[in-house]
């Protein structure tokens, strides 16, 4: 059996190594990084799992935890908080996004030292609010309008945000012309080839669609670096003037897109899809009540990339902030709740997913609900353990 590190190692190679060392630097950090950045091995784990229950089949994010619900601009420019990564997104039985959110709980709540009485206290409430939700057979959504507590409190606070706010964080004036800030944090400098293609590239994508046609001038891009499981993939971002609106700029994130971690251990059938860019795009418009403003997919040198617009109000709740917050922390996680069960009510019926009828009595019956919890418990305890022997190969410069 290969060794934790040599799994991770593993399921890396093909990445671009400059890149996922800085992933690995990331997962170093605490359980909870390691956990976000490890989707592959708790999905070949829990196919192994003999004791799980029976569940619907749902269209499901993938690697769902704490971390992947956020607020974003939707194309019709309001503000949502929903989740918000789509990358490992596949038809499978809901438990399975279930149990790896549950797991989330304890694994983040450990790392943010709230005790586990806590944790399972949270991860009740979860599984209560989501099974009542698909109980009613009818999805929500959450905006600034019908949110609540702190979650009513964090979209305020990100709403009144400006893009200028972000152009200012991220590019800098130079000989009269505004560029990407090459910080070689969130930015990293591109070859002048790369570059080149890359900005006639996207300006061509533009061109093609109607909505954007003529309506942008591409001023420049650079390698981008965000999130955690991620890191390692091509990624860019793009600085974009509005030519309707002189000085009035916007950015794009274009994402590439790799066949999703937990398909290779599920045994349900998946669609043909073209391409893994149309996989992603087509789960989230499914999945979301409403997409990101840009959503799309292309390909770029053989390879399929998401595009979606850059936003100075895309962000996550900091549970570091509220951690002694029992109230607000409660209210959080019924929202992320809701939000699973909307989610899965919402795309139910596509492409083989179960209809809403099933998934109305699955949330009915909850003696499932207790088997998931054991099963999150065991389950952190080993990320811990995982963890530990990852964090000593690390030091050890295995990775390097």
């Amino acid at each position: 059996m290969p060794t934790i590190p040599e799994r991770v190692k593993a399921f890396n190679k093909e990445r671009l190594q400059q890149y996922t060392s800085l992933k690995y630097q990331m997962m170093s950090g605490s359980a909870f990084r390691f956990f976000r950045g490890t989707c592959h091995l708790f999905y070949e784990d829990l196919s192994k799992a003999s004791d799980l229950p029976q569940s619907p089949l749902t269209w499901i994010c993938g690697d769902l935890h704490l971390e992947n619900y956020g607020s974003y601009k939707g194309d019709n420019r309001l503000v949502y908080f929903d989740m918000n990564d789509f990358d490992e997104a596949v038809l499978a039985p809901a438990i399975w996004e279930i149990s790896r959110m549950v797991t989330s709980i304890f694994v983040g709540f450990d790392s943010l030292k709230i005790n586990q009485s806590e944790a399972r206290d949270a991860a009740a409430y979860f599984l209560k609010i989501y099974s009542d939700t698909l109980a009613k057979g009818k999805s929500k959504y959450i905006e600034p309008e019908t949110a609540k507590g702190i979650v009513k409190l964090f979209l305020d606070n990100v709403a009144s945000r400006k893009q200028k706010e972000l152009l200012q964080q991220r590019s800098v004036e130079k000989n009269g012309k505004l560029t990407l800030l090459i910080d070689n944090t969130h930015f990293y400098k591109l070859d002048k080839d790369l570059k080149k293609e890359l900005l006639k590239f996207l300006e061509e994508c533009l061109k093609t669609n109607m909505k954007y046609k003529n309506g942008f001038k591409i001023l420049d891009t650079a390698f981008r670096v965000a999130g955690t499981g991620s890191v390692g993939v091509k990624r860019y971002a793009f600085l974009v003037e509005k030519l309707q609106k002189p000085n009035k700029y916007i950015m794009v994130d274009m994402k590439e897109a790799t066949a999703s971690s937990v398909q290779p251990y599920l045994a349900t059938p998946q669609p043909a899809w073209v391409a893994e860019a149309e996989r992603v795009v087509a789960v989230q418009q499914r999945m979301q009540n409403v997409s990101p403003a840009f959503l799309s997919c292309a390909t770029f040198k053989k390879t399929s990339y998401t595009l979606k617009e850059l936003q100075p109000i895309a962000d996550k709740i900091n549970f570091l902030v509220i951690k002694d917050k029992l109230k607000d922390i409660q209210r959080v996680i019924e929202d992320m709740a809701l939000l699973t069960a909307s989610a899965q009510l919402r795309s139910s019926g596509r492409q083989g997913s179960a209809i809403a009828d099933e998934l109305i009595a699955f949330g009915q019956n909850t003696e499932w609900q207790k088997k998931i919890i054991d099963y999150a418990v065991n389950y952190s305890n080993q990320v811990k353990k995982d963890y530990e022997e990852f964090a000593k190969a690390y030091q050890e410069k295995y990775f390097s």
